[in-house]
């Protein structure tokens, strides 16, 4: 029981945490909540708080875009498990190939005028 007390709380304290820095700086809230349930969750939370709704559709935006270099995760991640790397290996080779996604994605996106 104590152990999904802990994952309430921690999950609950994520996506409080999402939707506070969401109000101040919105590009790196989207990037912490390109998960799709947090997003609509912190979504939600912004709502009942107050935050304009334009805020929020600003927000969401700018999650689509932080999904695509998210997806080399989701892609990647099965494939080197798949070809016997194992589980860590794996993992922070997909979670390096995300990071240098985001990294290449932010400055092709301020070229085309989009900011985050």
């Amino acid at each position: 029981m104590l152990y999904y007390t802990i994952k309430f709380c921690v999950s609950a304290l994520i996506i409080v945490l999402i939707s506070e820095i969401a109000k101040r700086n919105s590009g790196f809230a989207a990037l912490l909540a390109s998960l799709p349930l947090t997003s609509l969750l912190a979504m939600i939370w912004m709502h009942f708080d107050g935050v304009e709704s334009t805020q929020i559709a600003t927000l969401s935006g700018q999650i689509a875009w932080l999904v695509l270099p998210s997806l080399l995760f989701f892609i990647l991640f099965p494939v080197l498990i798949k070809q016997g790397l194992g589980f860590w290996f794996s993992l922070g080779l997909s979670a390096t190939a995300t990071t240098t996604g985001y990294l290449l994605l932010l400055p092709l996106l301020r070229r085309f005028g989009v900011h985050l």
